[in-house]
Order: C-alpha cells, then sequence, then structure tokens
C-alpha cells in the first residue's frame, strides 16, 4: 500500500509549483530541465547516434552479448526499416544541433522545434515517469481497481475489467506505457484481438503530465482544469461509439493463437468484489522481490524511450514539421475541415484547420502549429483535440505496427479520423461555453 500511495501522489495529485499547477513527476522533471536545459539536445543526440550505431551493429555481427539478453534484444535487434528511422533521426539531431546542411532541416520551426523544445521535455519528462512508474503497477494498484471497475468496463465498452488498468496507466504516466501495457496483456493471453485493438487506439489517453506539457506550450496553463476534463468528457464518449463501428467492430474476438485464452475475472460467490480486487493486489505485489528489481526495471522503462523512441521521433517529428511547414500537403488534407470548424463557430479557422489533420504524425505538432494562432478559445480547441486524437505515428502508431496486435497503417488514419470526428463537436461546445 505504501508504495502505490505514493505513486499516487507522485502522478495523481495535483500541485502548484512557480505558479502553475503540475504534478509531483512534474516537479523533478522541470527542475531536472531547467539544470541541464543547454546540456539535454548534446545528450539526446549522442543517445540517438549510439541506438543506430548499436542497432546497426548488431543487425550485422549479432553479438552475442545483445542476442541472450531478451531485453537488449528487443532494443536493439530491431527490423531494417526502424534502423533506417533511427539513423535519419541522428542525422537530423546532429545537423540540427551543428546547424548544418539545409534550412528545411534545421530551422526553428522544423528539427529546431524538435530538438529544442520537444525532446528535452521528453526526455525529462519520461526519466522520471519511467522510473517511478513502477510504483503504480508492480504493487497491485492496477490490479486493485482493474476488479472493482469490471463491471463498468464490460457494458459500457465491452472490454474485461482489467483494461481500465491501461487507462489508468495512460494517465498516469504515458500512453505510450498504455500501449506497451496492452501489448504485453495481448501477447500473454488477457485480451482478444478486438480487445486489444480497442484498448490501444482508444484508452491510451495522454497523460496529465504530457497533457501540461501541451497546454503550457500553447500558453493556456490556467485552462488546464476545464481542458483535462473536456479531454476525458469527449474521449469517453468517442471511446463508447468508436469500438461498435469498422474498423474495429470488424476485429475477431479470437486470443493469441500462441498462447490461447488466459483470462478469468470471475469473483468468487463467497467473496465482495473489493475483498477479491485486494487480494489480487497483494498476490501482484508479492511478485515484487527487491527494490533492486524495481529500480532494474524502471531504468528498463527509461533506456526503451530514449533509445527506442525518441530517436523515432527526433525522425518524423521533423519530417512532419518539414512536411507541414515547407510543402502543402497537410494544408490540403485539411481543407475538409474549414467549412466544419466554421459551422462550430471557431475562430481563425483556416489557420486552425491543419492542426486538426497534422497530430496523426505526432501529438505534439497541433500545439506547434497553433501556438501562433491569437484567439485563446481556438488555442483550446486544438490541444484538446490534440490529446483527444490519440492515433500518432511518431509514438502510439509505430508501437502498434511493431506489435502482434492486428492494425494496420490505414486502421490507425480511420481510427484517427472517426474520433476527430466525434470529439470535435464536443470540444467545441465546451470551448464556447467556457469562453463565454
Amino acid at each position: 500500500m505504501i508504495p502505490s500511495l505514493l505513486g499516487a501522489l507522485l502522478f495523481l495529485v495535483p500541485v502548484t509549483f512557480e505558479g502553475n499547477w503540475t504534478i509531483g513527476v512534474g516537479i523533478f522533471a522541470s527542475y531536472f530541465q531547467g539544470v541541464f536545459e543547454g546540456l539535454l539536445p548534446i545528450f539526446m543526440t549522442m543517445i540517438f547516434c549510439a541506438s543506430a550505431i548499436i542497432a546497426i551493429y548488431t543487425k550485422i555481427f549479432k553479438p552475442a552479448w545483445v542476442i541472450r539478453n531478451p531485453y537488449l534484444q528487443g532494443l536493439f535487434y530491431v527490423s531494417t526499416f526502424w534502423i533506417v528511422i533511427r539513423v535519419i533521426g541522428s542525422i537530423f539531431a546532429v545537423m540540427t544541433l551543428n546547424n548544418w546542411g539545409p534550412e528545411w532541416i534545421t530551422s526553428d520551426i522544423t528539427g529546431g522545434t524538435v530538438l529544442y523544445s520537444l525532446v528535452p521535455v521528453l526526455t525529462t519528462w519520461f526519466l522520471f515517469a519511467g522510473l517511478l512508474m513502477p510504483l503504480l503497477l508492480d504493487f497491485g494498484l492496477m490490479d486493485f481497481f482493474g476488479t472493482l471497475l469490471e463491471k463498468v468496463m464490460k457494458p459500457l465498452f465491452k472490454l474485461p475489467g482489467r483494461s481500465s488498468i491501461d487507462a489508468l496507466a495512460s494517465w498516469m504516466g504515458s500512453g505510450t506505457v498504455g500501449v506497451l501495457i496492452t501489448t504485453k496483456q495481448f501477447e500473454e493471453g488477457y485480451y482478444t484481438k478486438r480487445e486489444a485493438a480497442v484498448i490501444a487506439t482508444n484508452f491510451s489517453v495522454a497523460s496529465i503530465a504530457f497533457s501540461l506539457v501541451i497546454v503550457s506550450f500553447i500558453e493556456l496553463e490556467s485552462m488546464f482544469v476545464p481542458l483535462y476534463l473536456t479531454v476525458v468528457v469527449a474521449g469517453i464518449v468517442a471511446a463508447v461509439i468508436c469500438p461498435r463501428i469498422p474498423p474495429l467492430s470488424r476485429k475477431k474476438d479470437t486470443y493469441y493463437e500462441p498462447v490461447g485464452m488466459q483470462i478469468s475475472e470471475t469473483v468468487p460467490e463467497d467473496q465482495s468484489r473489493f475483498r477479491w480486487g485486494f487480494e489480487k493486489a497483494v498476490e501482484k505485489a508479492a511478485e515484487v522481490k527487491s527494490v533492486g528489481e524495481v529500480t532494474k526495471k524502471g531504468f528498463y522503462n527509461v533506456f526503451d524511450i530514449w533509445f527506442g523512441l525518441i530517436p523515432l521521433v527526433m525522425a518524423l517529428g521533423t519530417l512532419a514539421l518539414i512536411v507541414a511547414e515547407y510543402t502543402p500537403i497537410f494544408n490540403l488534407l485539411s481543407y475538409p475541415f474549414v467549412p466544419l470548424l466554421e459551422i462550430l463557430q471557431i475562430p481563425q479557422a483556416g489557420d486552425a484547420a491543419p492542426a486538426m489533420i497534422v497530430g496523426f504524425a505526432d501529438m505534439f505538432l497541433p500545439a506547434v502549429v497553433g501556438s501562433g494562432i491569437e484567439s485563446e478559445l481556438t488555442r483550446f480547441v486544438i490541444a484538446a483535440m490534440s490529446l483527444t486524437q490519440l492515433i500518432y505515428m511518431s509514438e502510439i502508431g509505430i508501437l502498434l505496427i511493431k506489435s502482434k496486435i492486428p492494425i494496420s497503417f490505414l486502421d490507425l488514419f480511420l481510427i484517427f479520423l472517426q474520433r476527430t470526428l466525434i470529439t470535435l463537436p464536443i470540444v467545441a461546445l465546451m470551448a464556447h461555453l467556457l469562453f463565454m
């Protein structure tokens, strides 16, 4: 109970720090980022290069020290495609850091935004979130709430109760953590193909921590609480509707073939749901053998993100910004949203429309696109939409396509559009009520 309570205090309880609302993990991250502000881009560029070089070395020579270690093998023995993406991310980082090469790669609105604004934030937030996440996941808190919420998840979302664990992990830590949990649960036989696809695309909610980052970047710190409540309401509506329509409704309700069905959430007749949930939580906590084991798991979380995911953010985020800033592609794709935004009476609809579609590349990009818009109402809508769309290729999309969950790039794009069209009217209505 003590580690679970500590984790809840660090991730769930909002506090004020330097005039802004944040959480305990956010205070650590902000302090760390302030101390090492000038060094973080250099440090992460070195991480990117090491990630690419070790992956190439492993692919060619298959060294025993990597291949025989399941964790290192998963981190560095990756496909050629992902190696190429890591190399591109490393090249972009080196070019931007040294201001080498064409401006469309290294400028402040492309590579500079990613390396100097996005990467340091992700590095520090995920450092402390990753290290402290085991306090939430490994001591039974998720198992307890999973048992209690089974009667809510089944009728409302057609999902097992433990899927609430994924949502809680996302809210407390990150959507990435939620997807990783979903993938592992699917591969261990606790979710069907349909359930895994639904959970990963509808419950990988942006964390409170990342939401604070978005709100801060778009300069709406004072509106954080109503904005996050808007995101929660819109997200719940989308999570009820999306699983009931294609492509998610057409996914098979069969388990991962190599393991089969391994789940049973039946509560014994002689026990209350609360008592049974508590017993399952104690069983989970009993699996923790030492402080060293928990610490090691925390560092594994951090290295997974630093070496595996942030290099992809550098590559795909820069590419997406190049496309957004130097080509008309996102403007063309966003044209259908202009009349919709005008109908919803959103100011500067033409400027806001690209932010409705660019989030498919990376969740942070709508905030980048919308940060220059004068209307606070419009910035509010853009920030809320970036957090409710959920599907973005730089992290969530990559994880899902790399996983064994049967979901394609086209599926992800269709779900992204569905979530956008479902949540936009809700977000716009809430914005108008707040800014009346």
